[in-house]
């Protein structure tokens, strides 16, 4: 199982970046994808989800409006589309999947267990 978080970089406030998820030696598409960050000094928040078993999407109260997660099942690629990103969504990004969890399909941030490298964004003037 491996997943590559990837499409980080800096950018200005207002901006926009799209960061994916690339899955490789299984099918994504089973299973619920999250992404994660982790800013500097602070603790990992789930920012959003997207589940297999019915298509619903989650965002985090911080993100809401302003991302949007995606999946192209032909890629084996969830997206994490980033709008008008502000300083404080600086962090390293991070998705995963509960591979390891009867309940794959579905969005759980605490039975996330097999994750990618993560990708830094970084939203400054």
């Amino acid at each position: 199982v491996q997943l590559q978080a990837s499409g980080g970089g800096l950018v200005q406030p207002g901006g926009s970046l799209r960061l994916s998820c690339a899955a490789s030696g299984f099918t994504l598409e089973y299973y619920a994808v999250g992404w994660f960050r982790q800013a500097p000094g602070k603790g990992r928040e789930g920012v959003s989800c997207f589940s297999a078993s019915d298509g619903s999407t989650y965002y985090a109260d911080s993100v809401k409006g302003r991302f949007t997660i995606s999946r192209d099942n032909a890629k084996n690629t969830v997206y994490l589309q980033m709008d008008s990103l502000k300083p404080e969504d600086t962090a390293v990004y991070y998705c995963a999947i509960p591979y390891g969890s009867s309940w794959y399909s579905h969005c759980d941030f605490n039975a996330m267990d097999s994750w990618g490298k993560g990708t830094l964004v970084t939203v400054s003037s």
